[in-house]
């Protein structure tokens, strides 16, 4: 009978416990609910708030730090945005082409280190294609699924005109926008980086 008693006693408690937790719970939802909804404009409890309120300025925002109050301002005379290439205001068309042709000329100087620098990029990007001389024998075009390109020294341009006469923003401008089978190099070459290909390119003209 005791140990009935104690069996009783001890489910009864189990019970007691788990009503307890239930009615805890209930009660903190119910409260949480309740509160939410009595005030459309609270945004409830917050967790490190600092973790999302910018510390910065919204570009729209007064601003006190500047004379006219204003957060954005206009960039400092003579600067650029990142990654914006100068260069590249020529559209891909042949009237792009041209006017390149006529506008552009390489800023870089002739020296042996940019000539070196100049081939090894020739050589790991535009020689698979246009051959280590620049005659259009390069290892895709020896597999024979693709036609070569024109030679540097002897062959003639798509565009008219010889090959050997590109001028320096002709042949930047093929390098960033492509032409033909050729695809873009704009991401793959920085524009300083085309400008050594250019000058490199001018070496292969010089071949016969």
């Amino acid at each position: 009978m005791l140990w009935k008693l104690s069996t009783t006693k001890g489910n009864m408690l189990v019970m007691n416990k788990r009503l307890i937790i239930c009615t805890a719970f209930l009660t903190v939802a119910a409260v949480t609910v309740i509160s939410s909804c009595s005030n459309n404009r609270s945004t409830g409890l917050e967790f490190a708030r600092n973790m999302y309120d910018p510390i910065g300025y919204n570009p729209d925002q007064p601003n006190k730090n500047f004379k006219d109050g204003k957060t954005a301002q206009n960039p400092p005379a003579g600067t650029m945005p990142v990654g914006f290439d100068k260069y590249d205001i020529y559209p891909n068309t042949n009237e792009g082409y041209l006017a390149a042709s006529a506008g552009m000329a390489n800023p870089l100087p002739v020296n042996v280190a940019t000539l070196e620098q100049g081939k090894t990029l020739y050589l790991n990007m535009c020689s698979h294609c246009h051959g280590n001389e620049g005659k259009g024998d390069g290892s895709i075009v020896k597999l024979g699924k693709f036609p070569g390109p024109p030679s540097y020294s002897t062959g003639n341009s798509s565009r008219g005109g010889a090959m050997k006469d590109l001028t320096d923003g002709k042949i930047y401008h093929t390098i960033t926008h492509g032409v033909n089978l050729m695809g873009s190099h704009k991401s793959q070459l920085s524009p300083e980086q085309r400008w050594k290909v250019v000058m490199y390119v001018h070496e292969l003209q010089k071949l016969q």
